[in-house]
């Protein structure tokens, strides 16, 4: 077919991931699509998947998305009258290990409250359902009796056959060879040049697989990703199998770092090897990756690579060793550094990115249909946070291509190893570091990363251990020396390198305005600082901030803001996206990115105060320096702003200092300190801090939830006669007005509980349930459906008692109200508070 002059969406790749877009868009009625495609569909990683999917998973996002996949595939055949193949087998995830064990009833928890069909069963139970598995070392696994495996041409041409059939256009063996941004007086948008024409878009989606990086390029954008080597392998037929009366469950496997399955009457075994992965076009040869007239790429096999892992796989199933290897599969696959996709917003205006998947069949559907609610009516069903396509950000264009083949194989070799909370990956580290970094390194630190940024995670040497990180699902040997950590903070002081916020410079003549029409909250006054939210068009969160109003010496408006590390590119998006008109023109301000410029040392505890007299002349006392309060002030001869507020809930400031000072200013701190107790802190000290005085952060505040869900209305001035208007408040004040009337149920409020833990702290994904008297299930779990998930926990060792945040439903969010939540596995007593669990007055920040 011709390509049309004009398309509403364009989309650049014809794997699962760009078909699921198309059919979803169709389905949330966007028919004007064009999907464009260089070869065949499924010509790149698609077509030589394994098709299984999978869930056992251990997010709420995913959890969502694997129980959609497997009902979209069942129904899809129905629908569209192309086969899918769908096989409905069940699977285990077996676990040898007591880390393993946890992680694993971990799950069933999440699974209850999706939905998801989960069980915990033991080795007996597995040998009945896959008689040729060698059980012997198991300890049990969780079995999922409606995961399967699909045909992965079939379910791309299905979901490209139900597009189409409500209007969506392809277009195959055409290449996309430039995306230009058109002018905005011509109405903006892009023209895409094919080989076939040029085609005037809206919207354009790269879902370009492989070659996502060189198609990002063409609009100035880089793709951290390594095309990992994946192997699987075919066995010739297996007359045992050919006998069964049913199809064996697919096994997962760590200790073979893989699968294995039946595949009609032969075995299959995938393998992710843990060491010495490769990826594929890399190398002065491919300076950008893949060629572009590659089709159904596949490399030789490497024996070499995977024979320990393959060794393993036939010693669980020894059948498969009595038979030939008829066919080796290995091709690439997408990996990010982190693993996850780069899903949403570019930093492009309507220029989206739906790569770097690496499980395309499992995560596909889903990742489809949030996408295309995302960009049908601005919000998704589910939070799509962790999956932001900027959060890589700190990675500059010159260095992606490098970045993301070291950061991407290092992750298809975690692949298949236990992701215990705190696990790093240490490749590549330290990326962004501090002045500070070998300063606490000789102190004894273990670091973790944020956003790039190397920052301490505990002090293992203080308390006499080895300099190395220790992680587990229960509490280990970082338990107590954090404890030490956070009774400096509440007795003492302690020290913090907090530079890894993003930070922002607003000035201007129309600075104010610009923040009054963004922000959800009234502005502080010149010398004060306030907290504040930015909503997205449909009310819901799109990001958290400080604002700090610094006198001007011209009279300009100055406002230093302060938000998470990981908003940087997307906070800074949504400012020029939703930058004000005054009077028929932009507002006269100026916003700029100052995040390496500034580091920042947060001194906190009861003796800050005299801590921080010792390098300043400046006046500390509370009529001078009143909480909330920001002055530029001289530390240890450094120019300092420095903002008197903190994420720990004690008298402190921040002081944030010029980068290549901060080394200045933290040596004259601990020097002036160690007669006083002074203390470096880590990252998992702050989390217990935080948890005590009820601070949220990031993953309690996601885009699939209001203010009003969140328990932000303290900060959002809908009706305040200093504040104006903001972008997301219609919104807002129409969904308050449905679910006053009954229309809009609200579905869950956020809780802050307290969990009677004692061998382990509650994680993300933890299920809530009601304690409603009627009684235990045989596995510990509570009988009924859980109320809700746990976005956030830690244990608050001042007060000696777990604490979390969990979004319930809002019937059960009463202060007081009995609770159980299932920690790994098991259920712990629970009830939800009213208030910070330390200091609710706050009068310690006061003092």
């Amino acid at each position: 077919m011709a390509v049309p002059d004009r398309a509403r969406v364009v989309i650049v790749g014809g794997g699962i991931t760009g078909a699921s877009l198309l059919y979803h868009l169709a389905h949330e009625g966007w028919t004007d699509t064009l999907l464009v495609e260089k070869a065949e569909l499924t010509s790149g990683s698609t077509w030589h998947a394994a098709g299984q999917v999978t869930h056992s998973v251990s997010s709420y996002t995913l959890a969502t998305f694997r129980k959609y996949a497997c009902e979209l595939y069942a129904s899809l055949e129905a629908e569209t009258g192309v086969a899918t193949t769908w096989h409905r087998c069940g699977s285990f995830r077996v676990a040898y290990e007591p880390v393993e064990v946890d992680w694993l009833r971990g799950q069933l928890g999440l699974a209850d409250y999706v939905g998801n069909e989960m069980h915990w069963v033991d080795k007996a139970f597995i040998a009945e359902k896959h008689p040729f598995y060698d059980v012997d070392q198991i300890v049990g696994a969780v079995f999922t009796p409606n995961d399967g495996h699909v045909d992965p041409s079939g379910a791309t041409n299905a979901l490209v056959a139900g597009a189409r059939a409500r209007g969506a256009r392809v277009s195959r063996r055409n290449r996309v060879l430039n995306i230009s941004r058109r002018p905005t007086a011509d109405g903006g948008g892009f023209d895409v040049v094919t080989e076939q024409g040029t085609i005037e878009a809206e919207h354009v989606v790269n879902a370009a697989g492989c070659y996502a990086h060189r198609v990002a390029a063409m609009v100035g954008l880089s793709v951290p990703m390594a095309n990992a080597l994946h192997t699987y392998l075919l066995t010739t037929p297996i007359p045992e199998f050919a006998s069964l009366d049913h199809e064996l469950p697919v096994m997962r496997d760590d200790y073979l770092s893989g699968y294995v399955r039946q595949e009609q009457e032969s075995g299959l075994i995938g393998i992710y090897e843990q060491v010495d992965a490769e990826a594929a076009w890399v190398g002065p040869d491919h300076p950008e990756g893949p060629d572009w007239s590659l089709e159904s790429p596949l490399f030789p096999a490497d024996y070499d690579r995977i024979g320990f892992w393959l060794e393993r796989a036939f010693e669980r199933v020894p059948i498969l060793a009595e038979h030939g290897i008829k066919q080796v599969i290995r091709g690439a696959i997408a990996h990010t550094p982190d693993g996850e996709p780069l899903l949403g917003p570019s930093g492009v205006p309507n220029f989206w990115q739906l790569v770097g998947v690496q499980v395309g069949i499992a995560d596909g559907p889903g990742l489809g249909r949030e996408l295309a609610r995302w960009m049908v009516h601005g919000e998704t069903g589910v939070s799509l946070r962790a999956y932001d396509a900027r959060r890589f950000g700190f990675v500059p264009p010159d260095d992606a291509v490098r970045y993301g083949r070291i950061k991407g194989t290092e992750d298809y070799e975690f692949r298949h190893q236990t992701p215990i909370p705190g696990l790093e990956h240490p490749a590549e580290r330290p990326y962004r570091p501090t002045p500070l970094v070998e300063r606490f390194r000789d102190r004894g630190a273990v670091f973790t990363q944020v956003y790039g940024w190397e920052r301490p995670k505990w002090y293992p040497t203080v308390a006499g251990l080895p300099q190395t990180d220790v992680v587990a699902f229960r509490h280990t040997d970082w338990f107590e020396p954090v404890r030490d950590e956070v009774r400096a903070v509440r007795e003492r002081v302690g020290i913090l390198d907090s530079t890894a916020f993003a930070k922002f410079e607003l000035t201007g003549p129309d600075a104010a305005e610009v923040l009054d029409r963004l922000t959800t909250n009234t502005l502080p006054a010149v010398g004060r600082i306030g907290l504040t939210y930015l909503l997205t068009p449909t009310g819901r969160i799109e990001g958290e901030m400080t604002v700090t109003r610094l006198p001007a010496d011209d009279g300009a408006d100055h406002f230093y803001l302060v938000s998470a590390a990981v908003g940087e590119q997307k906070d800074r998006e949504f400012f020029e996206t939703h930058w004000p008109t005054i009077d028929g023109r932009p507002a006269g301000a100026e916003l700029r990115v100052v995040s390496s410029d500034y580091g920042v040392i947060t001194v906190a505890g009861p003796v800050s105060r005299e801590l921080l007299a010792r390098c300043t002349s400046a006046s500390l006392d509370n009529d001078s320096f009143r909480w909330l309060a920001a002055q530029v002030i001289d530390v240890a001869g450094v120019q300092t702003r420095a903002l008197r507020v903190g994420f720990v809930g004690e008298l402190g400031w921040e002081l944030h200092v010029s980068t290549d000072q901060l080394g200045v200013v933290y040596d004259a701190l601990w020097s002036a300190g160690e007669d006083l107790g002074v203390a470096n802190v880590g990252n998992h000290a702050l989390d217990s801090l935080r948890m005590e005085k009820g601070y949220r952060i990031s993953r309690d505040l996601t885009h699939d939830v209001g203010p009003d869900e969140a328990g932000l209305d303290l900060f959002v001035k809908t009706d305040h006669p200093a504040k104006g208007d903001f972008v997301g408040r219609d919104a807002l004040l129409a969904r308050r007005a449905a679910a006053s009337s009954g229309e809009y149920p609200y579905r869950w409020r956020l809780a802050y509980l307290a969990v009677d833990t004692d061998v382990a702290d509650v994680h993300g994904s933890d299920a809530v349930y009601r304690v409603n008297g009627d009684g235990v299930n045989g596995d510990g779990a509570p009988t009924g459906r859980p109320i809700g998930l746990v976005t956030t926990g830690a244990y608050g060792y001042t007060v000696d008692q777990g604490l979390a945040f969990a979004y319930l439903a809002p019937e059960h969010c009463r202060p007081g109200t009995e609770l159980s939540v299932r920690v790994i596995g098991e259920q712990r007593p629970a009830r939800v508070l009213g208030e910070a669990i330390y200091d609710p007055a706050s009068s310690r920040l006061r003092m």
